[in-house]
């Protein structure tokens, strides 16, 4: 399985600071006016990210912005979870993901892991961050 984010607008931009948090790059990115649907595409979204997929740690995650015309319900309901190899890795994805965003749980030793953290980032997402035993 993988993840599909969706976004208010601002899913470059998400991507972007995803890509230096954990170490990745975006590997495909269509925005909705490049799109065989850009003709009819409102001005105002054809920047906007359709589809785009980020490569990080072996993994990949996909996201878009909203289409026109759809409510954004934000972010709820699940958490993205990122493993560090060790405890200062582990630290450093934590503070990379926290930066502009809320800290749930302060990243550090839990009786499961060596290192562990939880937090929004500054888009809204939930993360968690695990450094096992």
């Amino acid at each position: 399985m993988q993840a599909y984010l969706t976004f208010n607008g601002n899913a470059a931009e998400a991507l972007a600071f995803y890509a230096k948090a954990l170490g990745g790059k975006v590997i495909f990115s269509m925005s909705f006016g490049e799109s065989p649907m850009g003709a009819e595409t409102p001005a105002a979204y054809k920047d906007k990210i359709m589809h785009a997929t980020l490569e990080a740690r072996g993994h990949q995650l996909m996201a878009s912005d909203i289409p026109p015309g759809m409510p954004f319900e934000g972010h709820k309901g699940f958490s993205l979870s990122v493993q560090g190899n060790s405890v200062d890795e582990g630290k450093k994805l934590f503070d990379g993901l926290a930066a502009g965003g809320e800290v749930t749980m302060p990243y550090g030793p839990q009786f499961w892991a060596a290192g562990f953290g939880m937090l929004k980032d500054k888009f809204g997402v939930p993360w968690m961050v695990n450094c096992e035993k």
